[in-house]
């Protein structure tokens, strides 16, 4: 046997080294950008009806965020079957990365419906600390999120958004009660999710 016949069981070799072990640039980063900036909007237009700035005939309060998880859903849609196009190598951290953040929506989503079902069955003013608990949860998962991507890249400026977001959680919680909350929600989602996915969609994209 020459070595020319080897050849493809190296290459093999190679390529299932590069998968297991290799990190490489984050892919899905723009699903990241589309979150932060879908609801970072949303947010900002919660707070207009809360004050006064949309009047309640031209929107239901509230509407907005139905609206904004089904653009993202098909946003996320979009972009799923454009990275599947796209190909190439994913390594074992990649595809980790990949499933903790799909959990992490999974979970956002899981919250709302199970939060839907109380104000259903015991009435929205039985539960209504609950609601100005949501962006702090939200900023948990996002720290799960993060803590995990960082530990499998092996980056400290990752591990940095993780702590900003767990930290943003309690501070989120001394507006509980007023509408300068959802201000405070959208600064959190467009700076430790929409600025980061746009960084990391630049660097992939560069690699």
């Amino acid at each position: 046997m020459t070595d020319s016949d080897n050849a493809p069981a190296d290459i093999a070799w190679l390529r299932q080294l590069a998968e297991e072990n290799g990190t490489g640039p984050m892919r899905g980063a723009s699903i990241l950008l589309a979150a932060g900036l879908i609801y970072g909007v949303t947010s900002l237009v919660h707070w207009a009806h809360m004050t006064g700035l949309i009047l309640p005939q031209y929107a239901a309060a509230g509407i907005e965020w139905l609206i904004a998880t089904g653009v993202f859903l098909v946003v996320c849609f979009t972009i799923s079957i454009r990275l599947h196009r796209a190909g190439g190598v994913r390594t074992g951290a990649q595809r980790a990365i990949g499933t903790v953040w799909s959990a992490v929506g999974w979970g956002i989503f899981a919250l709302f419906a199970s939060m839907t079902m109380v104000s259903v069955r015991l009435g929205a003013d039985q539960n209504g600390m609950i609601f100005w608990l949501v962006p702090s949860i939200v900023m948990v998962f996002y720290g799960m999120g993060w803590a995990v991507t960082a530990a499998m890249l092996k980056s400290r400026p990752l591990l940095v958004l993780a702590v900003g977001s767990f930290l943003s959680a309690p501070l989120m919680g001394l507006f509980a009660g007023s509408a300068a909350i959802y201000l405070a929600y959208a600064a959190a989602l467009f700076l430790l999710m929409a600025l980061p996915g746009f960084l990391l969609m630049r660097q992939s994209k560069s690699a």
